[in-house]
């Protein structure tokens, strides 16, 4: 990709995304596009966004890929690894070398590795001073990012941000707090639909949110009213 084409490509992406912030967008949708878009048009592997509950716990909200959920999850268990370190910081984490992470990041550097990354770039999700999350992109070569991929990872960590809290006033820390649980609660759900398709059609959890995906853009309607439909039995899909 020649960097004209990658510049343009990156204009018409966040094109899209602002065309996406209207009345009634689903919040899993737009950040399930967004890391997409972070795989697909920057210098990386994977990509997954971290989100704080109410209780400021961590959890996946969105992922590229099964194996860079993993990865997140593992550290989320240990309670260590650059991920968590940007959200309780509010600092970017560049990690140009997994192998060479400090010890108390053991299990968030075994699962990588173990999944085929050799760096990891984590920016937080701000908005003043207010940390609701984290940006993560994975890659499967060691190295950090090139200034180009740096602006843009922090330019879709802040659509990100703006997504989740758009129309919102920090001022209203309930209403703020119930937002966030809203969009992790409906990721819980999401999983429990992946579960149901992969079970019912004999196909990986991948190849299950692509068929929820799939079918929710082909009937207009957002991915989490597909999975609740799935989850209650009254939609069934066929590969």
């Amino acid at each position: 990709m020649t960097e004209i084409t990658k510049e343009a490509r990156l204009l018409q992406t966040f094109a899209g995304l602002a065309d996406t912030l209207v009345d009634g967008y689903d919040i899993v949708d737009l950040l399930q596009l967004l890391v997409d878009s972070c795989r697909d048009l920057l210098d990386t592997t994977a990509a997954a966004i971290l989100l704080a509950d109410a209780n400021g716990e961590l959890d996946v909200m969105a992922s590229t890929s099964e194996a860079s959920r993993l990865v997140e999850l593992i550290q989320l268990s240990a309670e260590a690894g650059p991920c968590v370190e940007c959200f309780r910081t509010g600092e970017v984490i560049s990690v140009p070398d997994i192998a060479e992470s400090p010890e108390r990041w053991a299990r968030f550097r075994d699962s990588a590795i173990g999944q085929g990354f050799a760096s990891v770039h984590a920016v937080p999700m701000r908005l003043r001073d207010n940390t609701i999350g984290t940006l993560n992109l994975l890659r499967d070569q060691p190295g950090d990012l090139d200034e180009q991929d740096r602006i843009a990872a922090r330019a879709f960590a802040d659509v990100a941000t703006i997504g989740i809290l758009h129309e919102r006033s920090l001022r209203e820390t309930a209403l703020l707090a119930e937002q966030l649980q809203g969009a992790l609660s409906s990721r819980v759900i999401i999983e429990q639909a992946k579960g149901v398709v992969a079970y019912t059609n004999g196909v990986t959890t991948e190849q299950a949110f692509e068929l929820i995906r799939r079918y929710a853009r082909s009937h207009q309607l957002g991915i989490s009213q597909v999975a609740a439909r799935l989850v209650d039995r009254s939609l069934r899909l066929d590969g």
